[in-house]
């Protein structure tokens, strides 16, 4: 009986403890949030700088993966992790933003970082955060933001795991952005397509070279095709700092890919081998093209192009490969689809995959955006693709009222597919109901908070397809427990 006592007291202190560490997570989170949030983004990169500088430099622990691009920037990123972990090096990925929780952005061994090391690494990073705000606002400036502090607090975490590589997405564009305080050994550029016109310029060739100022000297950068316009520009950074540059369709490519059970098979000819019918645990034929560029990009790393990946990493490492928030299913009857399409490039590959991977001809769409995000493109490349579109909003500060988004999607739709549902359950709700009447299925998209809110949400009401939406099957097979 005692020891059945003992035991029972040693499962309630774990239980505490994992409580009082996620309170001190969740107290960190909140104090970073009394920042400037990820809309104020600030051109400037000394501040985040001078940040690591006090803090001994901790992204020169450990080597460097640097992505940038306009779209796929994420799940690029967590190919290459798959990969590198798959090969024996220990981790660190910075992805932004996150689904749920927080911790998500930073995963360390691919796992996200833990409550207690998150408010830890916050603890020690703190004090010098508010050396550096005090430094900026005696200069005038403003003190920083909440991505350029969490860049701060993921490279400190990543030194403190440690890590033998970090795999770090940029949050925008590039030369000026937090993550460009690291040097990377490999620059990674996904295919560049217009987005934050506000901040990064108006012309594919002017974001085009904000994203190359990753590329940095004696590195390898490798591009996914890209324009003409775009193309130059990267060809003109890695020119000038002698850097090499592989570009997807002259360097390497992706020879063919092809749905199958469990993702897709694709076939990559690489800089140091060709990789036939490898299979990828991810939908869509824009995630085949990033599944080659993330392959190409660790070939870079490891050996400088020159070293085959082994069939066991391979293996291994894409079926680690993880998308969240990117053609997730996660309902059945009817079938409902996560993506975040927040662009009109993400939408356009949206509808090839609809089309491609589902069979779907028409769906009721579940639309909230981000204010500043180009609605009319959206909807207008998803359009052929709409019976109904349920307009809403997420929980996001960030988020564009229901109603201006409503104006917007009847300009394109017309009044008669458009309705506006300010309450996202009750949005969600309305779409499966619409969607079940017609046999359909419900597709959710705009930006990440409202498919995290959604996920929530289908938890709570108990219709989740499983606890952790992150696999897909190229094919949805509906068990006869999930029928009845």
């Amino acid at each position: 009986m005692t020891a059945e006592l003992d035991g029972a007291e040693g499962v309630d202190d774990l239980i505490l403890e994992s409580l009082e560490h996620r309170e001190a997570a969740e107290a960190a989170y909140q104090a970073l949030l009394e920042r400037a949030g990820e809309a104020a983004v600030e051109p400037r990169i000394e501040a985040t700088r001078r940040a690591v500088e006090l803090l001994g430099d901790p992204q020169r622990a450990f080597r460097v993966i640097h992505i940038t691009g306009t779209n796929g920037k994420g799940s690029t990123a967590r190919v290459i992790d798959a990969l590198l972990r798959a090969h024996g090096l220990r981790t660190g990925l910075l992805t932004s933003p996150h689904l749920e929780r927080v911790n998500e952005r930073i995963a360390i061994d691919g796992e996200p970082v833990s409550d207690e090391a998150f408010a830890r690494n916050y603890d020690d990073v703190a004090p010098f955060l508010e050396m550096v705000d005090a430094e900026l606002e005696a200069a005038g400036e403003r003190r920083l933001t909440f991505f350029e502090a969490f860049t701060v607090l993921a490279l400190a975490t990543m030194a403190d795991a440690p890590v033998d590589v970090a795999v770090l997405e940029v949050g925008m564009g590039g030369t000026w952005d937090s993550t460009n305080v690291a040097d990377g050994d490999v620059a990674v550029i996904t295919p560049i397509a217009l987005d934050h016109t506000n901040r990064l310029g108006t012309t594919v060739e002017a974001i085009a070279r904000e994203k190359a100022g990753i590329i940095k000297p004696d590195a390898i950068a490798v591009s996914a095709a890209q324009s003409s316009e775009a193309l130059a520009v990267l060809e003109a950074r890695a020119e000038e700092v002698g850097a090499r540059l592989l570009v997807e369709g002259r360097d390497f490519a992706l020879a063919s890919q092809a749905v199958a059970v469990g993702g897709q098979l694709i076939t990559v000819r690489g800089m140091a081998a060709e990789y036939i019918d490898q299979l990828v645990p991810l939908l869509g034929a824009h995630q085949g093209a990033n599944a080659a560029l993330g392959l190409v990009a660790v070939e870079a790393f490891l050996g400088g192009g020159t070293q085959p990946l082994t069939a066991q990493v391979l293996a291994e490492g894409f079926a680690a490969a993880t998308s969240p928030g990117r053609l997730d299913v996660v309902g059945a009857h009817p079938l409902v689809v996560l993506d975040a399409a927040h662009n009109p490039h993400g939408a356009a590959a949206l509808r090839a995959a609809l089309g491609e991977v589902f069979g779907l001809e028409r769906v009721t769409l579940v639309l909230g955006v981000l204010v500043g995000k180009d609605v009319t493109g959206v909807l207008t490349e998803l359009e052929p693709l709409i019976d109904e579109v349920v307009v809403t909003q997420s929980t996001s500060e960030r988020a564009l009222p229901a109603d201006d988004l409503a104006a917007q999607a009847v300009a394109v739709l017309g009044a008669e597919r458009v309705l506006v549902e300010p309450e996202l359950g009750a949005a969600v709700e309305a779409a499966r109901e619409a969607a079940a009447d017609r046999d359909g299925a419900v597709v959710v998209t705009g930006s990440i908070t409202l498919l995290g809110d959604v996920l929530g949400h289908a938890r709570e009401q108990g219709w989740l397809r499983r606890p952790d939406a992150r696999r897909q099957a190229a094919t949805v097979e509906i068990t006869d427990e999930e029928r009845s």
